[in-house]
This record gives C-alpha cells, sequence and structure tokens, in this order.
C-alpha cells in the first residue's frame, strides 16, 4: 500500500517530535532519529505467545503526545514506549466517537454490522455487544488466554451486556462513555464503578484507580498468557484533575439535580492547560503501569499497543490535521498509535502504513493463536505477516461509515462526503489537512472510491430512523 511520504510527515511535526520520541526532553537533539519499519530477522522472531496490554487513551488527539509533535505537552513514558518500538503515523480509529471504534476492537468488524454498533455513540441501555458475538477476548480466551478489562466498556449496561458477558474474565471500570471522575456518576446519572457486575465503591480520582488495577494485574503471577484491556477515560471530559475534587463536587450535584449530560460535558470548564494537565497525567499512569510490568520480568514477551478510541475534543492538539471527534475528517479518526514487543520488533521505528482498530483484533488474535469464528469473518486484516515476516501489507481500501459521513482511504486517496452531502476527494500524501479538493478534476476516480464505499456500506446494517 502506498505511504505517506516520510518528507512530508518529517515535515508536518519537525525534528522535534524525533527528540521526544527518545524518551528525553527536547533537549535531546542528538537522540537517535526513527528509521522506516523493517521486521526482525527470521532468527529473531519470538518462539512463544505473547501477553498483550492493550492501552486506550479516551478522545486523546493525533498530536497530543509530544513524540507526535505537540509542542506543550510533555509526555515522557509514552515517548520512550515509541523509542523502544514502532510509532505509527498513519493509524486511524474504527469510527469517530467512542463505543463504535470498541466496537470494531472487540469485534474485528465494521461497527455496522451489529445493533450496537450503530448508536454514535452508545447511550441507553436498550443494545449494546451481543454476548453471542466472538470478541478478542472470548477468542483468546478459548486459546488459552487470561482475559481482563478495566477501565471503559461502553458496549451496553447490565443486566444484558457486560465485559464478563463477552469474552473477559475479569472487569473492573464503568459501563457508560463518560463519569465524574471522583463520585463516579455516570452518563446515565447512577453510579458507575463495578468489580465483575456489582458495584465497587472508591471516590478517589479515577485514573489513579484504574492505575492502581492495572499494576496489580500485570504484576501477577500467571500461569498462562493474558490480555489486559486498560481503558482510560482521560483525557475525556469532564475537565478534571486530581486536584479539582471541588469541581468534581459541583458537577456531581448537576448531575443529581437532572442535568446529566450537561454537567459531564463540563462546557464551563476546562483549558488548554487543565487539558495539558489531563494528558501528562495519562502519561504518568502509562509510565507507572509500564513499570510495574517491567518489575514483573514480562517486559520481554508482552506485547504492548497504546492508541486512542477516535480523534481528539475541543482542548486537543491536532495540527495539521482537520476536524475532530464525531467528523470522517483525518482530525477525527487519525489517532497516535504506538506498538512494544521487544521479543519480536525492534526499537526505534516509525511506519506510515495505513492502519486502523479492526486490524489489530486480527493482528493480536493471530500472533495468540485464536482463530477468528466462521460465521463472524473479521473485516480488519492481521498485521503479523508485516511485522514479522517482512510482508507488505496488501493493497486494501480502509473505510468509515458514521451517519451524516463517509469515509474511505486507499492508498494516499481519501474520498470523503461532508455532513451536507458534498463529496470531496484529498491526496493525503502532500495534503494531510485535507484543504485542497480534486473531487472536480478527477471525477473519475471520485466515482470509483464511491462506489467502493458504497459497495462495502450494502454489507451493513441500515441505520434505524432518526
Amino acid at each position: 500500500m502506498p505511504e505517506i511520504s516520510r518528507r512530508v510527515f518529517g515535515g508536518l511535526v519537525g525534528g522535534g517530535a524525533v527528540s521526544a520520541v527518545a524518551g528525553t526532553s527536547a533537549t535531546a537533539s542528538a537522540a537517535p532519529a526513527e528509521r522506516p519499519f523493517r521486521s526482525r530477522p527470521a532468527a529473531g522472531r519470538p518462539h512463544r505467545r505473547p501477553n498483550i496490554l492493550f492501552i486506550l487513551g479516551d478522545d486523546l488527539g493525533w498530536a497530543d503526545l509530544s513524540s507526535y509533535g505537540a509542542p506543550h505537552i510533555r509526555t515522557p513514558h509514552l515517548d520512550r514506549l515509541a523509542a523502544q518500538g514502532v510509532r505509527f503515523t498513519d493509524a486511524y480509529s474504527g469510527s469517530a466517537t467512542c463505543s463504535p471504534t470498541r466496537f470494531s476492537l472487540y469485534t474485528g468488524r465494521f461497527p455496522g454490522r451489529t445493533k450496537g454498533g450503530l448508536s454514535e455513540p452508545l447511550g441507553h441501555r436498550s443494545q449494546g455487544l451481543d454476548p453471542s458475538h466472538p470478541t478478542l477476548a472470548s477468542l483468546l480466551k478459548k486459546a488459552g488466554y487470561a482475559t481482563a478489562l478495566i477501565g471503559k466498556w461502553h458496549c451496553g449496561w447490565l443486566p444484558d451486556f457486560s465485559p464478563t458477558k463477552s469474552g473477559w474474565d475479569e472487569f473492573f471500570g464503568n459501563f457508560g462513555g463518560a463519569l465524574e471522575y471522583f463520585s463516579k456518576l455516570g452518563q446515565l446519572g447512577d453510579y458507575d464503578l463495578y468489580e465483575g457486575d456489582a458495584t465497587y465503591q472508591d471516590l478517589r480520582y479515577y485514573t489513579t484507580v484504574l492505575t492502581e488495577r492495572a499494576v496489580e494485574y500485570v504484576g501477577r503471577d500467571h500461569d498462562r498468557p493474558w490480555l489486559l484491556n486498560l481503558n482510560f477515560t482521560t483525557p475525556h471530559w469532564p475537565w478534571l484533575t486530581e486536584d479539582d475534587a471541588e469541581t468534581g463536587a459541583r458537577i456531581a450535584a448537576e448531575i443529581r439535580s437532572g442535568s446529566v449530560l450537561g454537567a459531564l460535558r463540563h462546557d464551563d470548564g476546562g483549558s488548554v492547560e487543565k487539558y495539558r494537565q489531563m494528558v501528562e497525567d495519562l502519561d504518568a499512569s502509562v509510565g507507572r503501569v509500564l513499570a510495574a510490568l517491567r518489575r514483573s520480568g514480562q517486559e520481554e514477551n508482552t506485547l504492548v499497543v497504546f492508541a486512542s478510541d477516535n480523534g481528539g475534543e475541543r482542548f486537543s492538539y491536532q495540527w495539521p490535521l482537520s476536524g475532530g471527534k464525531s467528523e470522517l475528517l483525518e482530525g477525527g479518526i487519525r489517532v497516535p498509535t504506538i506498538l512494544r514487543w521487544p521479543a519480536g520488533v525492534d526499537a526505534r521505528q516509525v511506519s506510515h502504513v495505513p492502519v486502523y482498530s479492526p486490524d489489530w483484533t486480527a493482528t493480536l488474535l493471530e500472533l495468540g493463536g485464536a482463530r477468528p469464528h466462521p460465521a463472524y469473518p473479521l473485516d480488519g486484516h492481521s498485521l503479523a505477516g508485516y511485522l514479522l515476516r517482512g510482508e507488505k501489507v496488501p493493497e486494501r481500501d480502509l473505510f468509515w461509515r458514521v451517519r451524516g459521513n463517509r469515509a474511505l482511504r486507499r492508498g494516499d486517496w481519501k474520498y470523503y462526503r461532508d455532513a451536507d452531502g458534498r463529496d470531496h476527494l484529498y491526496d493525503l500524501g502532500t495534503d494531510v489537512r485535507e484543504q485542497a479538493d480534486h473531487a472536480a478534476e478527477r471525477p473519475a476516480l471520485l466515482a470509483e472510491l464511491r462506489s467502493a464505499w458504497e459497495k462495502v456500506d450494502g454489507t451493513l446494517l441500515p441505520y434505524p430512523a432518526a
């Protein structure tokens, strides 16, 4: 698949990203630069199935890490993670909002193949991830993995939906899409912190609570390979850090009075500075989990992936991308993505191959020795051959559908239909900001990509009437 040119990407983030990815300050300009990705020779390939630690940030923008160009946010732990593995420049989420992306990651399929995935995002108890649908967790569990999910689930509520009904042995976290970080009051207005299917009382700052649980899990004496989905809510609104308990109490009071979504959205709060603090706290929390992994002696054969569930919100640093969360412009779906696996992949590498959430499902299943269910074919493509055997990622289209938006990427070309029903054609190899519209001058290519999008769309469930 054609790759975005390294010249273009280097011009976007400059030398600062190279020095930041070394895991030190921006003054470390002498740090070795990243190299284009190459798989390790056969003699260096791993012989054991890896543990899998998949970490999701929430509404974290593509350039919100210093290793992706943020000029004001310092993320040394995630930068170090990137320096120890592969940083993906053209990685995407499965959708432009929280729950559809999680559906695509857990199932390896387009969100529109399941009823619950049609909600953008999920916001009511009546729909969720059908427990009968195979998932990353259920398939790896069948292959002998221990499975756990810590943090945000957002694929349905009790009594019908839960991680423990969909293949995860253990669950500790919240069912909904947002919650006040101290009271744990969630988007349905009720208390939303659970251990398994029972409420768990802890009124401390949520990111801290999740980090402690993850540290405990990775530090256990495991007797088999494990999968841990660690899903932070940081830096999703409301805009609170550990020092903001008083503001959290005010938001909780508003939720109890009935203004649930308005209170959680925190439209009267937040700032670029507060957002910076939240992202840096997320980075420190990831650092604590990775340190626990190192102490446990499992670091070498644990595959770590860090990504975001969609593009950034109103305080995110997205430059040079256009758009943000809920849109299918690059800012809504292109996300920071890092992979580290010391036993299998060399350090200080960068990949410009376009990949997205369903690909990780297929990849992790293959690496874990699990077979997809034949009745539920995957939409993602396994990257195991690319990562381990020097194979090229085959040419294929990346497809997205959001009510009112559509997008398809083929090589560097992107077909996009906006909320007004207008079709656009962008060359991401030269115009990642999506400002130069080639629709009028390339009508045949536009029609070809539109047709390809409509062919996939015809295989998906239709949206219910608005």
